[in-house]
């Protein structure tokens, strides 16, 4: 019998306590909890740290098969740890294509078999990404994987038959189409967010109305349907408008928003920096803030990082040349603290719902997004609100280092990790 006891942690930002971890369970959570019930515990002096459920993210690329050179199940799922993530979802776009019962398992597996974190796939909801036939999307579900989410992300299913398919499909075992609203029609040699800048840059514009369009046919064929649709990386004010209306019908709809949605502006963009691009893109000031807003008020129901690991010749070039995307889960949680929690738009007990609670439900991950109560399972997060510091991705643990805060101070840290009791991160060091 193992136990560790964490003494004096805020959980969920409320007042100190003593949580008790025997095993793979929480056995305790009280206030000066008795040497008697933690007698040869090991002990985890917190001192006023943030104590909260292991987050999860409903959007990560680990890129393995098939771009190893950018990240690998090992890696990633390092980085996650590193982030006070204990359960990832990994997106389909892997060579090849996770759009069949044995990718699924094999990506699985690995997860399993590293162990920093829990690695559910999600499944294609196209074969091969092309969007003219649905995957297997039954037999990724009754898999080993069990696949619950199904995604064509990089790509929008842009036909809209195919996506009524896909609704009706999953419907039928509770699971969800993630959709990446792009139309590709209306984003053709896009480089950036058509507006202003990108008309000063002369760079290729990417319309808020490409995404919005999309989201809006989405939302009203699930209604139609009576199915869950999620969207991926929800960028615009409009998108969030779009939103709010369908929940007040009560479609089944939820949305996720990046980390750095919340705090970049196509701004940046006039640096060309490669580091900066990523789809969809930077958008404007007014979207962050609508953003920010509807986090705070329930319309966007997560966080999720979209982690787009790339190694550095593909980030190292000139802006047309580059690939879209940026690491994310290493950074996530501290993006958070700054643009909501420190600008009181959210409490933590807040960011423990958008950052485990809810990813868990829309993704159905057992065991994840629990309580920190006495009988859940010890997936847990503890995190040193107090911190600041730059940030070096010279101590990432992902593979690939493009970030867009590298120098930038951001506050808070994590500094240790559990998973079922297992500590997988300790003062801020990989276990």
């Amino acid at each position: 019998m193992s136990k560790i006891l964490i003494r004096g942690a805020k959980v969920l930002g409320g007042e100190p306590q003593d949580v008790l971890i025997t095993d793979e369970t929480i056995t305790a959570v009280g206030t000066d909890l008795t040497v008697s019930s933690a007698e040869g515990a090991q002990v985890v002096e917190a001192g006023g740290k943030i104590l909260l459920p292991g987050l999860v993210d409903l959007h990560t690329h680990l890129r393995e098969p098939g771009r190893e050179d950018s990240e690998t199940v090992l890696t990633g799922t390092r980085a996650a740890a590193s982030g006070g993530y204990t359960a990832v979802f990994a997106m389909a776009n892997t060579f090849p294509v996770a759009d069949t019962a044995g990718v699924v398992e094999q990506v699985y597996r690995l997860g399993k078999e590293h162990g920093y974190c829990d690695v559910q796939p999600i499944g294609a909801v196209t074969v091969g990404l092309e969007g003219k036939k649905l995957a297997e999307l039954g037999a990724m579900h009754e898999s080993a994987a069990g696949v619950t989410v199904f995604s064509d992300d990089g790509k929008c299913v842009d036909d809209a038959v195919i996506m009524r398919r896909a609704l009706e499909y999953v419907k039928a075992f509770g699971g969800v189409v993630a959709q990446h609203a792009q139309e590709p029609r209306l984003t053709e040699g896009a480089q950036m967010n058509e507006g202003v800048v990108s008309a000063e840059l002369g760079l290729g514009g990417w319309p808020a109305v490409a995404e919005e369009s999309i989201i809006a046919r989405d939302v009203l064929l699930a209604e139609h349907v009576g199915s869950r649709v999620h969207i991926c990386h929800l960028s615009t004010a409009g998108s969030v408008e779009i939103v709010r209306w369908a929940k007040s019908r009560g479609i089944d709809v939820t949305a996720e928003v990046t980390p750095h949605h919340l705090l970049l502006t196509d701004e940046m963009v006039r640096t060309y920096n490669p580091v900066y691009k990523v789809n969809p893109p930077l958008r404007t000031e007014r979207d962050v803030m609508a953003l920010r807003e509807a986090l705070a008020d329930g319309t966007i129901d997560i966080v999720a990082t979209d982690h787009a690991p790339h190694p550095h010749e593909d980030k190292d070039c000139e802006w047309a040349a580059a690939a879209m995307g940026m690491v994310g889960l290493e950074t996530a949680l501290s993006v958070v603290q700054q643009t909501m929690v420190e600008t009181g738009l959210l409490t933590w007990a807040d960011v423990a719902e958008r950052m485990s609670f809810a990813p868990a439900r829309i993704g159905r991950a057992t065991g994840h997004g629990r309580p920190v109560s006495v009988g859940e399972p010890a997936n847990l997060t503890l995190v040193d609100s107090a911190y600041r510091g730059e940030v070096d991705p010279a101590g990432f643990a992902s593979r690939s280092r493009n970030t867009p805060y590298e120098g930038r101070e951001l506050p808070g840290r994590v500094t240790h990790t559990f998973l079922r009791g297992r500590a997988t991160l300790v003062d801020g060091k990989l276990a």
